[in-house]
């Protein structure tokens, strides 16, 4: 198996993906994979599903988990369709992340799994990411999973706040009264 080969599998890409180049640069802490797609792929319509083939393709780049003590970044030409049932030219969305997020879906899970555990300016130190970046996909997800609760039963609220040691370390204590 060649490393493009290898790394294509542990990433989960499936055709028409595959790793066309790896970049590692051992003073840099950085390993670069290139992913692209062969050529003639169809690709579904965003829209409606219907296969068509690219238009064009935008490079796009994706932080995803370290290689071991290493950054990994996922670089890809991403195609648009244009879909031959009138819906436009439209980017299509790539398996291995949300679109717009900047990190991979392996990513945004680790940044997910650290933030329960831990305050977010300890993880952004961590993950050597800005805190900003961090927040924004903590707040998708918690916000995705906000809508999908419901609260209609919930009439009173009990909340407090209350120091844990002297200092600034607070606990706050949220209680659905029923």
């Amino acid at each position: 198996m060649h490393e493009q080969e290898l790394f294509a599998a542990a990433l989960g890409l499936q055709s028409p993906w595959h790793v066309s180049k790896l970049n590692f640069s051992e003073k840099e802490k950085r390993l670069d994979i290139e992913i692209d797609f062969e050529p003639g792929s169809l690709f579904s319509c965003p829209v409606c599903g219907k296969p068509a083939k690219a238009y064009d393709t935008n490079k796009q780049s994706w932080r995803h988990m370290d290689f071991f003590q290493h950054q990994a970044h996922l670089h890809a030409r991403v195609p648009r369709v244009e879909c031959s049932k009138g819906c436009g030219v439209k980017q299509i969305e790539v398996p291995w992340a949300r679109s717009g997020s900047g990190f991979t879906l392996l990513f945004e899970v680790l940044i997910l799994t650290y933030s329960k555990e831990m305050p977010v300016n300890k993880v952004d130190k961590l993950m050597a990411e800005h805190d900003t970046r961090l927040w924004r996909v903590i707040h998708h997800y918690v916000d995705a999973e906000r809508a999908l609760q419901d609260h209609s039963g919930v009439t009173q609220i009990g909340m407090d706040e209350t120091a844990s040691r002297r200092g600034h370390n607070y606990i706050s204590l949220l209680v659905s009264v029923r």
